[in-house]
């Protein structure tokens, strides 16, 4: 059976290269709303923190119809952190969009999806965005484009995709770079015309792959995938089973059924081959499930899923102020929410620690984890963790460690000092470009060299660079390499910070905390410029006397303190530091807080890298 009434595709690209406006457009189009109907902007990405910092984490689906056709739209992440996202739901779709900025070109998460997108042989749609910037280069892209497939080892029918070229916030494609577009008919046309419709038989038992996971107070686990085989029906009895787990099928019922439609899900009472669906009902449903027939229980294989790269420690708050912001404190709390998050995000790994108070984190990055503990802070966690360290691999008895791609565009009176901090954390430049006044720089460098470098790029380039990363692969080790030349201020006593001690403190260096802030003996109140501690006490009195008043402290010119976001604390800690992390706060400490015992701790680690 072949569905010639439906498709599904994906949309694909590199992160900011206008994904979500284009589905924006579509939606409107496809007329999934009323004629002068108020419209939001991005309204696929639905989260806070999507909202907050204008990407999209989590892939989601939506479904408009053009010429009697149901279009069933994925829309996917692009930063490369969230590429589990994105190779789960390859497995829903028949063919994908591969979104190209119309001046950046591919970048490296570019490579990283269409790469997988050609593993399942999925039928491609190139579609060059942002025609309408002015330093648009049409021309050179489509070459790129050709260029990147053949790296890709594409198949002939891949070489030949149809290129569009399109303004996803105007709303407008045409097929040729001289051609004026009216709207995005050119553009469902080809979707109709080049991506294959699902086949399947529908006489036969059903086979449904998991490839998403949603939740729902009233119903509980909602299992989303779509129809491989056969028909689901409400109220039908059915088995749950996994390709890799080895584990015996269990029985389930589907309870309701739903559809995407527009923005929303329409109850079904059955569906067939090639439908994406939403069931509820299988309690212990899971990404990369099966749900079939009681008759023929036969699992599908699901795509491997990258290895996480980094890992960091969560803790459970120990520090003074613990219990005061939070809600969600214990062990319990924390082990309960870190594996309900391992059930919806397939790239994510938990371990226990060493104690029972600490568990192993491991994701694709930085901001996949940080994207994390920003989540849990909003609901109500409290939690400390450390600073992230890079997962190695023994391959053919060699120590291996992950390697990045690193894309860098700078103005070109900035390019020098660029290339001198990368060659000093062990880069090595592959190619090297002019565009115009600007130079664009490709690295191949360890994913540990990259800690802590991204704030200090931003300040180097005035803020006019552009640097993205992917993952490249393992490589043998490079050897060790200092990445942090500064140290922290600590404050040395208990109490709540005063002008005075702030003004004495800030000579030693930047400080990240204000007047009146309660502090405690171990807490890092700011950074010393040069490598080692210093204990400060900034919450130091001005002692009275008949002469010298307590007004007198208002002449005292306090610099502004530095206020640090959770992705620029992760990047600043160190090996004996760690981030307090509450629904209000953010604050930076010392693992061993009693400022006699850190000495002597710093001293014997001193005195067993002098003996080794």
């Amino acid at each position: 059976m072949k569905r010639t009434d439906l498709r599904n595709i994906a949309i694909i690209a590199h992160v900011d290269h206008g994904k979500t406006t284009l589905v924006d457009e579509m939606l409107r189009q496809g007329g999934v709303y009323r004629e002068n109907q108020a419209t939001t902007d991005r309204v696929m990405d639905s989260g806070a923190l999507e909202r907050e910092r204008g990407i999209t984490i989590l892939a989601k689906n939506t479904a408009v119809h053009y010429k009697d056709v149901k279009i069933n739209i994925v829309d996917t992440p692009g930063h490369a952190d969230f590429g589990g996202e994105v190779e789960r739901i390859l497995k829903m779709v028949n063919g994908v969009i591969l979104l190209v900025d119309a001046a950046e070109g591919p970048m490296p998460q570019t490579r990283f999806v269409l790469e997988r997108a050609l593993a399942l042989h999925h039928r491609v749609i190139v579609v060059v965005n942002k025609i309408d910037r002015p330093d648009a280069r049409l021309d050179e892209i489509e070459d790129e484009v050709l260029e990147l497939l053949l790296e890709l080892d594409a198949d002939d029918e891949q070489l030949d995709s149809p290129i569009l070229y399109c303004s996803g916030r105007a709303g407008t494609a045409s097929r040729s770079p001289s051609e004026a577009g009216v709207d995005l008919r050119p553009l469902f046309d080809t979707i109709l015309d080049y991506i294959p419709a699902p086949e399947g038989d529908e006489s036969g038992e059903l086979q449904c792959l998991v490839s998403s996971i949603d939740y729902n107070n009233f119903v509980g686990r909602i299992g989303i995938g779509r129809i491989e085989r056969g028909v689901m029906r409400q109220n039908q009895e059915v088995m749950i089973s996994n390709f890799y787990s080895g584990e015996s099928p269990k029985r389930a019922k589907i309870v309701s059924m739903y559809q995407f439609d527009g923005l929303g899900r329409l109850p079904v009472t059955e569906a067939t081959v090639g439908d994406i669906v939403c069931f509820s009902g299988a309690e212990s449903i899971t990404i990369g499930d099966t749900v079939t027939s009681t008759l023929a229980v036969e699992p599908l294989e699901f795509v491997k899923v990258s290895e996480p790269t980094l890992e960091m420690t969560f803790l459970v708050n120990d520090s003074p102020f613990a219990g005061r912001e939070g809600k969600f404190v214990t062990s319990r709390h924390l082990r309960d929410r870190l594996y309900r998050e391992l059930l919806k995000d397939v790239s994510l790994r938990v371990t226990d620690g060493e104690t029972t108070d600490a568990f192993n984190v491991a994701g694709r990055g930085e901001m996949h984890l940080s994207i994390l503990i920003e989540t849990m802070r909003r609901e109500g966690y409290e939690l400390a963790c450390s600073n992230p360290r890079v997962l190695y691999k023994m391959i053919d008895g060699v120590k291996c460690e992950p390697i990045e791609r690193v894309q860098i565009d700078v103005p070109e009176e900035y390019m020098g000092t660029v290339m001198e901090k990368l060659g000093s954390r062990k880069g090595e430049l592959q190619d090297m470009q002019i565009r115009g006044s600007r130079q664009k720089l490709t690295y191949i460098i360890p994913t540990r060299c990259l800690f802590g470098y991204r704030s200090e790029f931003m300040t180097a380039t005035r803020g006019e660079g552009i640097m993205n990363s992917t993952f490249e692969g393992y490589a043998p080790y490079r050897g060790e390499v200092t990445m942090r030349y500064t140290g922290s201020l600590v404050a040395s006593e208990d109490g709540e910070a005063t002008s005075y001690g702030l003004f004495y403190a800030q000579d030693r260096g930047p400080l990240f905390i204000g007047v009146q802030t309660p502090v405690y003996e171990g807490m890092i109140v700011g950074e010393n410029p040069k490598l080692g501690d210093i204990e400060v006490n900034v919450c130091k009195q001005k002692h009275l006397t008949a002469v010298r008043s307590k007004g007198a402290d208002e002449a005292l010119t306090l610099t502004t303190p530095r206020s640090m976001s959770l992705e620029e604390a992760i990047e600043f800690i160190d090996d004996d530091e760690l981030i307090e992390v509450t629904p209000k706060s953010i604050r930076l400490r010392k693992c061993i807080l009693n400022t006699p015992l850190r000495k002597k701790a710093q001293a014997a680690k001193r005195n067993a890298l002098k003996n080794s």
